[in-house]
């Protein structure tokens, strides 16, 4: 017999709506790391959690460095201007730069009883 698994599927747009209504920011999970190709992102949780050393990162839509401490991340207000006062741009930066890693978020769910234990895939698709 062939051996199997069962895992919990989250749509990447069901993920991101709990994301942004939870703590009241932008975020697109797809947009993260250089914009993620179709497929499944695996994740466990609770899991042990690595997060971002930024604080800081430039406040440039698409500039290379991307990532910042979940600390960070929950202290700016979304409503904050970047530093060239052009918010044209504001949620696209906040999607495609500052953002915490999965671990920290899902961790931080879980705690707040929005997410069980448990094997989890986020499906990417448009």
């Amino acid at each position: 017999m062939i051996k199997f698994r069962t895992e919990k599927v989250i749509d990447v747009y069901e993920f991101d709506k709990l994301v942004t209504e939870t703590y009241g920011k932008p975020y697109n999970f797809q947009q993260q790391d250089d914009c993620k190709d179709r497929g499944f992102e695996q994740f466990t949780v609770p899991c042990e959690a690595d997060d971002y050393e930024n604080d800081t990162i430039p406040e440039d839509v698409d500039h290379p460095e991307m990532g910042v401490s979940f600390k960070a991340w929950l202290e700016r207000d979304p409503k904050q201007s970047l530093a060239d006062d052009d918010d044209r741009y504001i949620v696209m930066w906040w999607e495609r730069n500052f953002y915490p890693t999965l671990d920290m978020i899902v961790n931080d769910l879980y705690k707040k009883g929005l997410i069980e234990a448990g094997e989890y895939a986020i499906n990417i698709d448009w």
